[in-house]
């Protein structure tokens, strides 16, 4: 059975490696043959993207959706579900950041980060998770960061969305327990991406890459239907980096 793998935020960064990483793994690999569904807020990110994995011989379909629209997560869905009736794996890896001191965040700052990490994942996940429960399987994949569960002081709101995704991956995964679907919770460290902006040449040595997330999260989706792996943390061999 072709298997149908959902990414959000796969323009740029983690999304695009992940993409990438099981492109790379179905050529090499032959692993079960897969569909990619590639959203991002920029289709010319898309495009791109869907040509290098379709290289690699796997199938591609690209969807442009803003997880912080309700009518865009809507979309996505039946866009997907319309094309090839099923849903076996969702990469909730569309995040944003604006990383200030408290007193200098906005409330522009606050829904603009919540907006997406927190509610746009919360609606994106529900609707997938009803859609795996009548299956009887799938898997859902938060990249979270190690800031849902530690705090920093230039990333105080950014935290706050991060902690409300560990509490709906820890929640959610209550009611994937008696459904046969498994959640895994997936915490970076500092890793090289656009939302760094620009980044010092002496920091970037010491960052991880987005590839480097990216192979936990298809070995993990690998792993036999009688095994999740519920947390990946990954940090710099140096420890945690706070610009």
């Amino acid at each position: 059975m072709n298997k149908v793998i959902v990414i959000t935020g796969a323009g740029k960064g983690i999304g695009r490696a992940i993409a990438l990483e099981f492109a790379r793994r179905t050529k090499e690999q032959h692993i079960q043959k897969s569909t990619l569904v590639l959203s991002s807020r920029t289709p010319e990110d898309l495009e791109s993207l869907a040509e290098e994995c379709r290289e690699s011989g796997i199938a591609v379909a690209t969807c442009r959706a803003d997880i912080a629209s309700p009518q865009d997560v809507e979309q996505l869905i039946s866009f997907t579900m319309e094309r090839f009736g099923r849903i076996d794996c969702l990469v909730n890896n569309a995040g944003v950041g604006r990383f200030k001191a408290l007193n200098d965040i906005t409330l522009d700052d606050f829904d603009y980060m919540m907006s997406v990490n927190a509610r746009g994942t919360f609606h994106l996940s529900r609707d997938v998770y009803a859609i795996m429960e009548k299956q009887g399987s799938g898997h859902i994949f938060f990249i979270t960061s190690i800031a849902a569960e530690m705090a920093f002081k230039s990333s105080s709101v950014y935290s706050m969305s991060k902690f409300a995704q560990k509490g709906l991956v820890e929640a959610l995964r209550l009611y994937a327990r008696e459904s046969g679907i498994r959640i895994t919770n997936v915490m970076p460290g500092a890793a090289l991406t656009p939302m760094w902006g620009d980044v010092p040449s002496s920091m970037q040595e010491v960052m991880m890459r987005p590839e480097d997330i990216a192979t936990p999260v298809v070995d993990a989706w690998l792993q036999p239907a009688r095994t999740v792996v519920e947390e990946i943390v990954l940090r710099p061999t140096g420890g945690d980096i706070n610009s």
